[in-house]
């Protein structure tokens, strides 16, 4: 996935730092990626939900609000509203590149300030929260002790996330009084509500109330187990494929044409998590899959093995080639079924210094239908006309160049 560094002006007119994550393929659609309170750009959440996206076309901004992470300004001289304004400003940079936002992303506070901007983001078709307050002032009570001497000396420094950060009475006082009920119900783009039940930030009541303030197209989706910042690799994995998923039912995502002498395009195959081996398996902008390994072999078995995609080709190639006879045919067959076992184990596969091996595939074919005994002859014959099975059986070439 590349990354680009970005910087735009913010409200305030100071350099805010960003990240253009892009898609390796063709670009389809552009998403930003508003950070929870007090956090920055690069937490695992962000980084994992912008790899997704990026995987199926979408690049992601994802940036720091002012006088977090490595944005310039002051954090104690923000609020809300100027929250809001920073992401206003984030999608006009963005226009301004040809690459307006049709994907709004909010975590936490951020997810309530992606609701108060969404209203003056045209180009916006999607809203995305995650563990998001339906009241912006919620964040207060986090604030222990520290509100006393924040109304009486205009700033203090408090404790948040194991960082200390220094907040100021504007923002306070800004945040208490927002109110999104009506910016949700009026709305007017699809919504993604995500949530874990077992947040102790946030609780879940929260997403409840953004839920049913807002209007249809809407969708929730709880995050089991999460917590609030998501800090759980499989938790983000699990977020960011849902929310990819999710946006391709109100993005436009049409792929364009492959060029000549491709005719099914290309199928790309993106690592997607160095230290194991995951990976992300992408064929046009619609179809999106995992490939692993078993977590006995070092994987974490979230995808199929590669074996696994090679056995799921010939049995669905089976099965599609017999389909077509029978229906040319007029026989009537009612279901197929196509069990494909490959009996190379991973271990000895690994093995570089062991004896050659054949590999065998043993398929099992089940018919189904009021057929002749000569129809299931025929149609098992035909089953070995299946082009996959016919590429197995024969010596393929495989072209390897540098990129």
């Amino acid at each position: 996935m590349p990354t680009s560094r970005f910087t735009f002006k913010g409200h305030a007119g100071h350099d805010l730092a960003a990240r253009l994550d892009l898609p390796e393929g063709p670009h389809l659609a552009t998403a930003i990626f508003a950070h929870c309170f007090t956090c920055s750009k690069d937490i695992h959440a962000a980084r994992r939900i912008a790899a997704r996206l990026a995987g199926a076309g979408i690049a992601v901004l994802r940036f720091d609000f002012t006088g977090l992470g490595h944005s310039d300004g002051e954090f104690e001289n923000t609020s809300f509203r100027s929250n809001i304004e920073d992401l206003e400003r984030a999608a006009q940079a963005l226009d301004a590149r040809g690459m307006a936002p049709a994907l709004l992303i909010g975590h936490s506070l951020g997810g309530a300030a992606v609701l108060g901007a969404a209203a003056g983001i045209d180009s916006a078709r999607a809203v995305v929260t995650i563990a998001a307050p339906y009241e912006p002032g919620h964040v207060t009570e986090n604030f222990d002790g520290a509100l006393d001497r924040i109304a009486q000396e205009g700033s203090a420094e408090v404790m948040l996330g194991g960082r200390t950060v220094r907040v100021g009475r504007n923002f306070v006082e800004n945040v208490r009084s927002e109110s999104l009920g009506a910016a949700i119900g009026d709305l007017k783009k699809a919504l993604l509500v995500m949530h874990g039940p077992r947040d102790a930030e946030v609780g879940i009541d929260n997403a409840s109330r953004i839920f049913a303030a807002a209007k249809h197209p809407k969708s929730f989706v709880t995050l089991d187990g999460a917590d609030h910042l998501v800090t759980d690799p499989d938790d983000a994995e699990y977020a960011a494929s849902v929310i990819a998923a999710w946006a391709t039912r109100y993005l436009d995502l049409r792929r364009p044409a492959p060029p000549p002498g491709i005719p099914e395009g290309i199928l790309r195959v993106s690592e997607a998590d160095p230290d194991g081996f995951l990976q992300d398996v992408n064929a046009g902008s619609r179809h999106h899959l995992l490939a692993d390994e078993p977590a006995a072999y070092g994987g974490t078995g979230r995808g199929l093995s590669p074996y696994g995609f090679l056995s799921a080709g010939l049995g669905a190639c089976t099965s599609m080639t017999i389909r077509m006879y029978a229906r040319r045919k007029g026989w009537p067959l009612d279901h197929v079924q196509v069990d494909i076992s490959h009996d190379k184990v991973h271990a000895q596969d690994a093995d570089a210094q062991g004896a050659q091996k054949v590999d065998r595939f043993t398929r099992v074919i089940c018919l189904r239908g009021e057929l002749s005994d000569d129809q299931r002859r025929r149609l098992l014959e035909i089953a070995d006309k299946c082009p996959v099975h016919r590429t197995l059986e024969q010596t393929a070439e495989v072209i390897t160049r540098a990129a």
